[in-house]
């Protein structure tokens, strides 16, 4: 590549090397060449399923990354993305004969294991695969945080932003499953879009803008029930009343317990609802908004959520650990960077170009009825060479 290119196209370029980042950051995360499975659940882990092995009408099973390199390398098989507390089966009694060739000795099946239809290569209420040949929308696939299946952003009922500003997703049907996120979601959700009057306009109401503005005012109110209290609190400290069993035997165990006021129950207070249909989106923050007393955390242990109180079980959590671990650095990614910063634009280049041809060479194949022979793929590598040739030649004059 000749090193005086537009700024422009070195811009398009370095775009180019983020979105490659990006696109590598889902397996970053795992480990490439050993089987996760002697780490029992973990927590969040790349995982695939086996077509050859374990098609449609066999029992559900996934796959770690490693498995998936060395053990089926060559067969059927799809990405599922991330899942959490899954153990790798790979060899176990569903994959009948077959054995991992990474780690053979296994149980026979990992039953806290969680499967859905994505395992058979389906997805959303539609139950439909993708890459979808018979769906000739390119509709956006936002995955849900808890029961990480993937939606069709048409099938959410309700609006969504746009895929660059997309936050964590939770679907109608886990909304329902706890359903004391609704409350949350009257309160600290992405505002949903509703419609104004009679005219065909969507405006965009901010429920928890109004809710804080709400509550200052009522902060600033005076309370009579403090004002009664205080005194009250004054008189029984002085009082030389009954002491506490505390008190008495010096022990401040009790006494000294710090109660943790519910946030849940204070938001149930403020009475604000929210229209309990379709999707919620969510700031990346919220969880940490979430209540923490014992009682809370038992409805979440109930409704199988607990977690969401997990700050490093979400995805952008487990994106950076990828990068930041030794092991889950990509090998593209680890050989660009010894490279200097001409050769990583070379190599970036060459990559979009040969993609682009590529996707050129099989539209023009299928427009013009043409089957794809050896003899025309090797013509097109020539000719990928030769204008590599004439680039060099070019950038050296």
């Amino acid at each position: 590549m000749a090193a005086n290119k537009g700024d422009s196209h070195i811009d398009d370029i370095l775009t180019s090397e983020e979105e490659l980042e990006k696109a590598l950051c889902v397996l970053a995360g795992s480990d490439p060449d050993n089987c996760s499975y002697s780490k029992g659940y973990v927590k969040r882990q790349a995982v695939f399923a086996c077509n050859t092995c374990t098609p449609n009408d066999a029992e559900p099973a996934g796959v770690c990354l490693a498995c998936a390199n060395k053990c089926h390398d060559g067969h059927d098989i799809f990405e599922l993305y991330t899942k959490r507390n899954f153990r790798c089966d790979c060899g176990n009694r569903k994959f009948g004969g077959f054995q991992c060739q990474l780690n053979p000795v296994k149980e026979e099946e990992n039953v806290r294991n969680l499967y859905n239809h994505n395992f058979s290569g389906f997805y959303c209420t539609c139950h439909r695969p993708y890459p979808d040949t018979d769906d000739q929308d390119d509709d956006e696939m936002i995955q849900c945080v808890i029961c990480e299946d993937w939606f069709h952003s048409g099938h959410l009922g309700c609006p969504v932003v746009e895929p660059e500003e997309l936050q964590e997703m939770v679907c109608e049907a886990c909304m329902n499953k706890a359903p004391f996120l609704w409350t949350y979601a009257a309160h600290i959700a992405v505002p949903p879009v509703i419609h104004v009057g009679d005219a065909e306009e969507e405006v965009e109401v901010d429920i928890e803008g109004e809710d804080r503005e709400a509550g200052q005012r009522k902060d600033e109110e005076p309370s009579s029930s403090d004002e009664r209290t205080e005194p009250e609190e004054a008189v029984n400290r002085s009082s030389p009343g009954k002491r506490t069993h505390e008190e008495m035997t010096g022990s401040p165990a009790m006494a000294t317990t710090k109660i943790v006021e519910c946030k849940l129950k204070k938001l149930q207070a403020r009475g604000l609802e929210r229209l309990r249909r379709g999707a919620v989106f969510w700031p990346y923050s919220w969880r940490a908004e979430l209540c923490t007393c014992t009682s809370c955390k038992r409805a979440y242990v109930a409704a199988e959520v607990q977690f969401l109180l997990d700050q490093s079980d979400t995805i952008l959590a487990y994106e950076k650990r990828g990068l930041d671990e030794p092991f889950g650095q990509h090998p593209l990614m680890a050989l660009m960077n010894s490279m200097d910063r001409v050769q990583q634009l070379e190599v970036i280049y060459g990559f979009n170009e040969l993609t682009t041809s590529i996707s050129e060479f099989l539209e023009q194949c299928a427009s013009e009825g043409k089957t794809v022979t050896v003899e025309a793929v090797h013509q097109l590598f020539e000719e990928l060479q030769a204008r590599k040739r004439r680039r060099t030649s070019d950038g050296n004059q």
